[in-house]
């Protein structure tokens, strides 16, 4: 069985997040799912398979992180459609039917692929009694993204504060389902970003993910709301880093990134 990792949301091997990618023929048991992120070992691991013809969707799609399987992922999306283009295996818009509905993969003439993935809602809502000690960082506001993502978007005081956290992890996990996503304007707009994140995730396995499709589901309206432009360009300041260029179009968000297979070998255990 074919198995590939693929650094999504950077144009260049050993950046952005890499995610395992596997084409089924169908789904497998759960446990043997898990196994297999857990044995990959990155942020999220991509199952899909293909669907009959004349559905609402072409591909169904599965992502696991080494702990859980998750509701919403970008970048194992963006690799997977990366995989899908890259083979053969489909072309132009590809349409995955997920746990989140149905998702839409363009890819684009100048190599990028754009996602279509529902926009977050955001609620803001007073700071939490010991985040900001949890981050380490002063804290400007906090938005709920509710049950669409499973996030508390954090607005820091500027991107110097974005890039020095180093957060609790133990206790971080306390104040959201799934995680946080600390932010802020850039520096620099000429710098080639509009805005800086950074994505801890611990109540899913995750201490910090390196590039977060999902997240820029939240960052995306928050950011063109603050800024007035439909379409931003953010950059996520893991250690690995990426750009994820966003544009809000109502309920729908789209996100742009590129994709690079790093690896393509067998997984020797099948189901």
């Amino acid at each position: 069985m074919r198995i590939r990792i693929v650094d999504a949301f950077t144009d260049r091997p050993f950046a952005g997040n890499p995610a395992g990618v596997l084409l089924l023929d169908a789904f497998p048991a759960d446990d043997w799912l898990q196994d297999v992120a857990r044995e990959v070992n990155h942020a999220e691991t991509a199952f899909a398979h293909p669907l009959p013809p004349g559905g609402d969707a072409d591909w169904a799609l599965r992502w696991f992180t080494p702990a859980t399987e998750v509701d919403m992922c970008g970048h194992a999306t963006l690799a997977t459609a990366h995989v899908l283009h890259s083979t053969g295996a489909a072309t132009g818009t590809v349409r995955f039917a997920a746990r989140c509905g149905i998702l839409r993969a363009t890819a684009d003439e100048d190599g990028t692929i754009t996602l279509d993935f529902p926009t977050s809602s955001l609620q803001e809502e007073a700071v939490p009694d010991g985040l900001a000690e949890a981050l380490g960082a002063p804290v400007v506001s906090v938005h709920d993204t509710s049950a669409d993502i499973g996030d508390l978007l954090v607005e820091l005081p500027d991107e110097a504060a974005v890039r020095g956290l180093a957060p609790d992890a133990r206790t971080l996990g306390r104040h959201s389902r799934r995680g946080i996503i600390a932010t802020a304007a850039a520096a620099d707009p000429a710098a080639g970003y509009d805005y800086i994140s950074r994505c801890f995730f611990p109540n899913v396995g995750i201490d910090e993910d390196p590039v977060t499709g999902s997240a820029h589901t939240a960052l995306a309206p928050f950011w063109s709301g603050r800024l007035g432009r439909a379409e931003l360009t953010g950059l996520q300041a893991s250690a690995r880093a990426g750009l994820v260029r966003t544009e809000v179009r109502g309920e729908r968000t789209l996100l742009t990134g590129r994709a690079v297979t790093v690896i393509d070998g067998r997984l020797l255990t099948a189901p």
